[in-house]
């Protein structure tokens, strides 16, 4: 019997939502150019700095110490308090330990969220273009999305809040917000934070709000977060992750902020996802969070470089049209004459050798651009910019 055929002889099938999932656009193009030698990879959202020395070290050594149990699925106690103590020095918030539930990764800190808060056929709004993975999950839960688009314009991306009011119905279950945003490098004041608060209060939404470059900002210590403008009991969730503050992207490992109430929720969607994260890597995560700032502060002076080189080069090309990022490590950049920004990204592989993000991953009003990381060395991004001129300039 052929394996994919049922007892009955019949073809076994898949969900058709499954089976309908779309290829991620952003590993789609890595796919077609990561065995192409010597090409510049900025397609990703990492830099090329390793997870700092203090931090590795404190995994081996948790390591050695033999944790490695299964453990509290909330999250190990002295991670949980770090988290609270480090929240309270970046945002001035108090936040109880009790409301901080350890991920695998502040993707899988989405999911679970998403997972308790959306029924088959509810509505989830959010911005565009946003990084891809917070719509497309979608489907697997039986939700719809609804985009509200951000307005470019010279001196930034905008969000117009009467039109995401607006787009909130009576399926609409949660508002998304992203900010700092990927791909765009959008904020969004504190005073519009503080409205949108209020719009979700008197309509009784959820609002989640993913935080994970709340420390890559370049006009302040970090980017306002929605625990500054919110109460404790607030239908809130705020999402957070290591892997970009920390450099610390393939360990997967993040975190939630949610009401106290619903602790036991996501202790059961632990248990019945992952079981909890590793022991030995909350360990290293205790002294990210207690000993990481030196890192934080160079690697935000290492982006903000990359930016500043970044747009200089860019601002002179004639077709290149982009707004300046406020946080986050990304140009979000447009070129004159090329509306296909897949089949540019592409292109750029084998006449650049270079690896771009295309823009049309990013959901409606990505079409038309493409995503630079730019955390990287200032000699990386020179020999990119330098390939890439001929082609889009």
């Amino acid at each position: 019997m052929h394996p994919g055929t049922a007892p009955d002889g019949s073809r076994a099938e898949l969900r058709a939502a499954m089976a309908a999932l779309p290829e991620s656009g952003i590993v789609e193009v890595i796919n077609r150019g990561r065995e192409v030698p010597g090409l510049i990879p900025l397609w990703v959202g990492e830099g090329d700095l390793p997870t700092p020395p203090v931090i590795a070290e404190a995994a081996a050594r948790a390591l050695a110490e033999g944790h490695t149990f299964y453990t509290w699925q909330r999250g190990i106690p002295p991670l949980r308090d770090a988290l609270a103590r480090y929240l309270g020095r970046v945002h001035g918030a108090e936040v109880a330990p009790e409301r901080i539930f350890v991920t695998a990764s502040g993707m899988q800190a989405i999911m679970l969220t998403l997972q308790a808060v959306l029924d088959p056929g509810t509505e989830l709004v959010t911005t565009a273009p946003i990084w891809p993975n917070v719509f497309s999950v979608l489907p697997i839960l039986g939700a719809v999305p609804r985009f509200v688009p951000l307005e470019r314009s010279d001196d930034g991306w905008r969000l117009d809040l009467d039109r995401l009011f607006a787009a909130c119905g009576p399926r609409t279950r949660a508002v998304f917000l992203n900010a700092p945003g990927n791909p765009t490098g959008w904020m969004m004041p504190r005073a519009d934070m503080a409205a949108l608060r209020d719009f979700c209060r008197a309509r009784g939404l959820w609002l989640i709000a993913d935080e994970v470059y709340a420390r890559i900002v370049y006009d302040a210590p970090a980017a306002p977060s929605f625990l500054e403008v919110c109460d404790p009991d607030e239908r809130l969730i705020v999402i957070n992750s290591f892997s970009k503050t920390w450099a610390m992207t393939g360990w997967r490992i993040g975190w939630v902020v949610a009401p106290a109430e619903f602790g036991q929720v996501y202790e059961n969607l632990i248990q019945y996802n992952t079981s909890g994260v590793a022991t030995f890597l909350q360990h290293a995560a205790v002294t990210a969070v207690e000993e990481g700032e030196p890192f934080v502060a160079a690697l935000v002076e290492r982006c903000r470089a990359g930016r500043d080189l970044v747009c200089a080069r860019m601002a002179a090309w004639p077709r290149v049209r982009f707004a300046r990022p406020e946080g986050a490590f990304y140009l979000f950049f447009s070129v004159a004459g090329e509306p296909d920004s897949r089949a540019l990204a592409l292109r750029l592989i084998e006449a650049a050798g270079v690896g771009l993000a295309p823009g049309t991953a990013f959901g409606p009003g990505g079409e038309g651009h493409l995503r630079l990381c730019f955390a990287t060395s200032a000699d990386r991004l020179t020999a990119a910019l330098d390939r890439l001129a001929p082609v889009l300039a």
